[in-house]
């Protein structure tokens, strides 16, 4: 199975220091969902990882999570795009939980979901802290300027061989064109 794991806010949809709080809130950035549809066309399934301590804030509810990844959905699948699945952490960094990114928790639990080794698959995020909890585990890390991550390339800090893109769509297209077709036929 070929799988990625994309970090939500910031790189499949605008971010918000305010958070994403809902539905209408949440915004697709431009090319992201085509993006991941043409991850889906090359084999992959999609993956999403996402810190969302505005449960533990009480900024918003579960119903509101679980309505704002439905838009995100329907939205993607508006576009040909499909996303597997979502797992999230509700909680705020004090609480010191293993599945909050930067910790591997909520990685691993994709891992044993998937009942597969995470060396090597792809892990894209906007933050450092996104990019920690695959490398970790093995996950190749792609970080996307768009969200938080040009503030995160300029800190710098980056675990080695981070690739840096311009946003999702420019982290997909050198991806699926750097991947050897299964019609290329050596003769």
């Amino acid at each position: 199975m070929k799988l990625i794991i994309l970090d939500r806010d910031g790189v499949i949809n605008q971010d918000s220091d305010d958070f994403i709080k809902s539905p209408e809130e949440w915004k697709p950035i431009p090319g992201s969902l085509q993006a991941i549809a043409r991850l889906n066309q090359a084999g992959y399934t999609v993956v999403v990882a996402t810190n969302q301590s505005g449960i533990g804030r009480k900024l918003f509810d579960m119903a509101t999570l679980n309505a704002i990844h439905q838009k995100m959905h329907t939205t993607a699948q508006q576009v040909g795009a499909t996303i597997d699945a979502i797992f999230f952490c509700p909680h705020m960094a004090d609480d010191n939980c293993d599945c909050r990114k930067p910790k591997p928790g909520m990685l691993q639990e994709i891992a044993r979901r998937y009942d597969t080794n995470l060396k090597g698959v792809h892990c894209v995020g906007d933050s450092l802290r996104d990019l920690q909890a695959g490398f970790v585990l093995g996950c190749k890390p792609h970080l996307v300027l768009t969200g938080k991550g040009s503030k995160a390339q300029e800190k710098g800090g980056l675990p080695p061989g981070t690739q840096v893109h311009a946003d999702l769509a420019a982290m997909v297209n050198q991806l699926v064109e750097n991947s050897p077709s299964e019609f290329n036929i050596a003769i």
